[in-house]
């Protein structure tokens, strides 16, 4: 796993060096809108603490701060009323992910029909 790298866009944005369009604040999960959204509710949900992926979050961070995040998140998808038509809940790690920024991140994608995630295996 690369180390966690400190001037990535979201530590900028958990710093307030980047302005953000704020969705939930807690004490440790900041949630805000995808600049470039992919659905009508696009919302990028991040811990507050230096983690890299899925894998080193969920190994390291505090039973608080993997709740607060879980809980958030949730929250968030009734709040924008996706649990009644359906969402997806994506993060991307390491170079076969395609993980884009070496902060772990959840992307709540919903509001409308997404069709399939990957194409069908055609063995």
């Amino acid at each position: 796993m690369p180390a966690y790298d400190p001037e990535n866009i979201f530590a900028k944005i958990l710093r307030g060096e980047i302005p953000n369009a704020t969705v939930a604040d807690t004490d440790h999960t900041l949630a805000f809108d995808d600049i470039t959204p992919q659905a009508p509710t696009h919302v990028l949900v991040i811990p507050k603490g230096a983690y890299v992926d899925y894998a080193d979050f969920h190994a390291n961070a505090s039973d608080a701060e993997i709740a607060d995040f879980h809980r958030t998140a949730a929250q968030i998808c009734a709040d924008r009323g996706v649990t009644e038509t359906g969402f997806r809940a994506i993060t991307n790690a390491g170079k076969d992910g395609v993980q884009e920024v070496p902060h772990f991140h959840l992307h709540l994608i919903g509001g409308r029909l997404l069709g399939r995630m990957l194409a069908k295996a055609t063995d």
